[in-house]
């Protein structure tokens, strides 16, 4: 009697390997929109860190105490090592997201080398947070690196956006689909984010929820006179805005051709009310640490909807009423 051919079947943990690359091919979209709603969500977790002083809840990094990578727990042990222990392992969460968005972007080849390399940024930005909260808090978590951390943060969130929007655009060449003057607003609008995002960040820096209470490393600054200041670039953000949502009305300039761009920026606006509304809130309120965490939450959402007012000034089908000839080799509207 001839012997049995041997099992090639693969193991249960093969298939399901298999299984779950193969949902991550057929969910591109899914992944990319997983990747930026984790991206805003760790804003808050790590808001939650700096608002509550638990910035040194865990002693060392990459440990979270020397010997162990999770917190050990003893008499004196407070709140603060989970609080910053769990935004740690958001982190492993979100770096799975980012894993995966490399997975099924980069290795998409029926797509352009300029959008599969934007499936690097999501896992480049977590290394480098991971590396600047590291250095946080081997340093104690000077003023200057705590604001990076968190604009960086915008950063990514700004460009999961773009990625998710390039991966719903297609590949073919950028047009632009609102008039000169139009497109120079959105520019200022991006510009005036930028700065609005800045000085938020170092209003929050100079006031009462800056850190760790035992490290005396808040901005010397006038924290009112900051809030001023930042409240006087937002009304600026926010009148620019309007302008390009009047410009890119049915009858405005821009015409029908700007509609996306006018959904985008009616979307802003209303996150700019809100953002603004709590902005004002918790000043009047001695800035209580829920609103706060909700007003960084909101600046993500702000980054994420200022990128999507300004790539929806050019789209990559081209509309009957463009000429394609108005793109120029290198110019920003071709990238």
């Amino acid at each position: 009697m001839s012997a049995s051919p041997p099992d090639v079947r693969p193991a249960p943990a093969r298939r399901a390997w298999d299984a779950l690359l193969a949902w991550l091919r057929a969910h591109v979209r899914t992944v990319l929109v997983a990747n930026l709603l984790l991206q805003i969500a760790i804003v808050g977790t790590g808001g939650a860190v700096r608002l509550t002083a638990s910035g040194l809840g865990c002693s060392t990094w990459p440990q979270c105490e020397p010997g162990s990578f999770v917190p050990q727990l003893h008499d004196a042990t407070t709140y603060h090592v989970f609080v910053e222990f769990g935004n740690r392992l958001m982190t492993f969460v979100l770096t799975a997201a980012a894993v995966a968005v490399v997975y099924v972007v980069w290795g998409d080849r029926d797509r352009v080398r300029s959008y599969r390399l934007l499936g690097w940024v999501p896992i480049a930005g977590v290394v480098a947070q991971a590396v600047i909260g590291g250095v946080l808090v081997l340093l104690e978590l000077p003023p200057i690196l705590v604001s990076l951390h968190f604009l960086v943060s915008m950063a990514l969130v700004a460009g999961s956006l773009l990625l998710l929007h390039r991966h719903d655009e297609g590949d073919g060449p950028a047009v632009v689909v609102v008039d000169p003057a139009t497109r120079l607003l959105a520019d200022v609008v991006a510009v005036l984010l930028a700065v609005v995002l800045v000085l938020g960040t170092l209003t929050t820096g100079a006031g009462p929820h800056s850190g760790d209470d035992e490290v005396g490393y808040r901005l010397a600054v006038d924290p009112m006179l900051m809030a001023k200041i930042h409240a006087a670039a937002v009304w600026a953000f926010v009148a620019v805005l309007l302008v390009v949502l009047w410009r890119t009305r049915t009858s405005g300039p821009s015409g029908a051709r700007a509609a996306a761009t006018h959904r985008a920026a009616v979307i802003l606006l209303v996150l700019s009310v809100l953002q603004g509304a709590i902005g004002y809130v918790q000043t009047a309120t001695g800035l209580p640490i829920a609103l706060v965490n909700l007003h960084l939450i909101g600046a993500a959402l702000l980054a994420a909807g200022g990128a999507r007012v300004w790539l929806c000034t050019r789209t990559r089908g081209v509309p009957d009423a463009v000429e394609p000839a108005r793109v120029e080799p290198g110019s920003a509207a071709a990238r």
